[in-house]
């Protein structure tokens, strides 16, 4: 009972009933991503007429967030592309690390030294800093 009032008055705990009786009227599946995020197009391409476009959008595989879309799909979201990560033959250059979701606010986040987030010790002064006064 909890899941479907979460999905029947939440958009963030994944798709709403409307976005799924939507789906699943209207939409085709194109693919999915590393991440079990599925990825939807108006069925057989047909162009809506309040845009003039075909529609495109992606259910989220659990917590809806944005940044855990990966490039590519991203791309073929926003009509940067029109053929879907799927369908391409582009394959990723050695240099090339896998994409992460956004890690702000996770235990993962970057930590630069100084901070104090940062485990362990912190460095010691360097005596470089002079502070400001205002009689110079």
């Amino acid at each position: 009972m909890k899941q479907f009032l979460l999905r029947f008055f939440t958009w963030w705990h994944g798709a709403t009933l409307n976005t799924r009786f939507y789906t699943s009227r209207h939409g085709e599946l194109v693919g999915k991503d590393e991440f079990g995020n599925c990825y939807y197009r108006t069925r057989g391409g047909k162009k809506d007429p309040a845009l003039g476009f075909e529609r495109r959008w992606v259910i989220y595989a659990g917590e809806t967030e944005a940044s855990a879309t990966p490039p590519g799909w991203f791309g073929w979201l926003h009509h940067t592309v029109d053929v879907p990560p799927p369908e391409e033959t582009y394959t990723p250059r050695e240099w090339q690390m896998p994409h992460l979701p956004n890690q702000t606010g996770t235990p993962h986040a970057w930590r630069p030294e100084g901070s104090t987030m940062k485990s362990g010790q912190r460095p010691a002064a360097t005596g470089d800093y002079e502070a400001w006064s205002p009689n110079g």
